[in-house]
């Protein structure tokens, strides 16, 4: 299954997500459902503003394959 979304997430809002203080992103996306998947999939995302952009996050049996930055 492939999910596609936008995150706007600042480097001090994403802080506590690298530091792992909080474990999971929730998203909506672009049809309306809503996502949850381990927030250190973002970790190579992560730019000196923030992470930032459009995404596809494709699962199978609702276990995580890939996060790509489009």
């Amino acid at each position: 299954m492939k999910y596609y979304f936008s995150l706007n997430i600042s480097k001090n809002e994403f802080l506590p997500y690298y530091r792992g203080q909080i474990y999971s992103i929730v998203v909506k996306t672009n049809l309306g459902t809503t996502v949850q998947f381990p927030a250190m999939h973002l970790r190579s995302h992560l730019t000196n503003d923030g992470v930032y952009g459009n995404f596809c996050l494709e699962t199978q049996n609702n276990k995580f394959l890939s996060l790509i930055k489009l």
